[in-house]
């Protein structure tokens, strides 16, 4: 774990109806510089994610009151807050629906609390736009993107994405015209080793294609390989 003194300190909702899991995720994120609030209903957990000042949400699946997706999805229309879903449940469906509500990322239970740690720095520093430097629009064919305003442009008309559809169009962008492998992607943008079963970007490049394409075709997959960005009309 890196030290706590250079990591910012990040204030984190977990809502979760394990109330002990809620008290050792406490005092492990403390002793890494970080606090943590909890909430055991998705009511309550729904509210404070709303109205609160966090940086990011953990967020279980099975929940009283509203289940997590339920909640993900009312949180979804009011607030771009990094969320990362949390599920006990084996089935790969689960953790579809997870994506497509709007999850940042996901951890199946139980799990260990470094990796969770990892994967709260990795979903921040992706809202944070930090993985790229450059600040020049990029721009190819109609499609613009502004790393430095976070902004999406198509044939001039403004694209909503989240900020980890962003990161991936930009990086798409930026290699056009070559075959981006599938563990590339992973690895710059979720920190972590490609699985042959993982649709994580599967979904994630599907919910890009939808918004920008309208009929062509921008982004093209190469089976067994990556994705490659066209720019094709």
């Amino acid at each position: 774990m890196e030290p706590a003194e250079k990591q910012k300190q990040l204030s984190v909702l977990l809502v979760d109806d394990d109330v002990e899991l809620c008290c050792m995720m406490k005092e492990f994120l403390a002793k890494a510089g970080h606090h943590l609030d909890s909430a055991h209903n998705g009511r309550d957990g729904l509210d404070r994610a709303i109205n609160g000042g966090y940086d990011l949400m953990i967020l279980d699946v099975m929940l009283p009151v509203f289940d997590g997706f339920t909640v993900l999805q009312q949180l979804r229309r009011r607030k771009d807050l990094p969320v990362i879903m949390l599920t006990a449940r084996v089935q790969q469906q689960d953790r579809i629906t997870g994506l497509n509500t709007g999850a940042d990322d996901y951890l199946p239970k139980p799990f260990d609390p470094d990796e969770l740690l990892a994967r709260m720095r990795a979903v921040l520093r992706r809202s944070d736009a930090a993985n790229w430097k450059d600040s020049a629009v990029v721009t190819i064919g109609d499609v613009q993107v502004n790393p430095t305003t976070r902004e999406a442009w198509v044939a001039g008309a403004t694209v909503e994405l989240t900020a980890l559809e962003f990161d991936l169009l930009e990086m798409l962008m930026r290699s056009a015209g070559r075959v981006v492998s599938r563990d590339e992607i992973t690895q710059a943008l979720f920190e972590r080793e490609a699985t042959p079963y993982d649709r994580f970007l599967d979904v994630h490049v599907s919910h890009l294609r939808k918004k920008l394409e309208g009929g062509r075709k921008l982004i093209r997959a190469v089976r067994g390989v990556g994705y490659v960005f066209t720019g094709a009309n």
